[in-house]
């Protein structure tokens, strides 16, 4: 062997490295495919569950946020409602 079939061999092991467009031709096995939905549909399920509390525990947070606002808008008095009409007399 000479020195040249020996970079030959190493040059084809690195064009013969599969490209991910490649990957195509390599067919999953179909028994393989059920259980990636369902895990896929599972993340998905808890991932919706975890938005739902966020999104409840958002709203109790507003609504108390809401009341508070309220409250110290009643008792300040720049956002009492003035009654013009006795001012003028």
């Amino acid at each position: 062997m000479d020195g040249s079939s020996i970079e030959q061999e190493e040059d084809s092991t690195f064009t013969n490295i599969p490209l991910a467009d490649d990957i195509d031709q390599y067919p999953r096995p179909k028994s393989l495919l059920p259980k990636m939905m369902n895990a896929d549909m599972d993340d998905l399920s808890a991932r919706v569950d975890a938005v739902k509390e966020e999104n409840l525990k958002l709203k109790s947070e507003n609504q108390v946020l809401g009341q508070y606002i309220e409250n110290l808008m009643s008792a300040s008095s720049v956002f009492q409602t003035t009654d013009t009409k006795s001012k003028r007399k």
